[in-house]
């Protein structure tokens, strides 16, 4: 499938609107409780496994909290924007399913690689999740035209994902920023695997 129609049935599908509530709330929560959320990034982010704060929780709790506004936003604003898609098409189960796998994927995939590269660094954030939306989105819709605000031409889905890809590669390599590339590529990867397996079979596809 490479041309996009949207399936926009609902702008709001349930588990979209839940997951965005659920991280509005936390980063909230975040915010009342812990006003330089330092603390509770401590204890909710996604720390390595040979490190003394790492909790196997971590693994889920990371999805759901958020460093600033800015870090909440941007994810959210693609939960929504993609997400939306992906479950009116799939219906909520399977995009429940997809979702919190992804993040799941993103994380394992970041801990793999830190233990190999024996790096430290903390992950926090839907952005690994997010991610792994992205991945689906643009496998099953690669020639649907997407605008970015700071690049006012369109670029189609397949080659912003493989750009994008590109971009946490070389940052996950050079390291010295506050991304957690490797998240990123790992929710990316599990999406982009997950829809492929899910797709082989169009006539179950949906």
């Amino acid at each position: 499938m490479s041309n996009f129609k949207s399936y926009g049935r609902n702008p709001w599908p349930p588990v979209v609107k839940y997951l965005v509530i659920v991280n509005v709330v936390v980063f909230i929560a975040q915010v009342l409780l812990d006003p330089q959320i330092g603390l509770t990034v401590n204890y909710l982010a996604l720390h390595p496994l040979d490190a003394p704060d790492f909790s196997p929780y971590q693994v889920i709790t990371h999805m759901f909290s958020h460093a600033n506004i800015g870090h909440i936003l941007f994810n959210m604003f693609g939960l929504w924007m993609f997400g939306r898609e992906l479950e009116n098409i799939w219906g909520s189960k399977r995009f429940l399913n997809f979702y919190l796998i992804s993040g799941i994927g993103a994380a394992v995939f970041h801990l793999l690689v830190q233990q190999v590269m024996g790096t430290y660094s903390i992950a926090i954030g839907a952005s690994g999740a997010v991610m792994g939306i992205f991945a689906g989105f643009a496998y099953l819709f690669p020639n649907t035209p997407l605008m970015l605000l700071f690049f006012p031409v369109p670029i189609k889905a397949k080659w912003l994902m493989i750009g994008l890809i590109a971009f946490d590669v070389f940052g996950g390599i050079r390291g010295g920023d506050n991304i957690a590339h490797f998240a990123h590529l790992g929710g990316a990867l599990t999406g982009f695997i997950m829809v492929w397996i899910w797709n082989r079979d169009k006539r179950r596809f949906y």
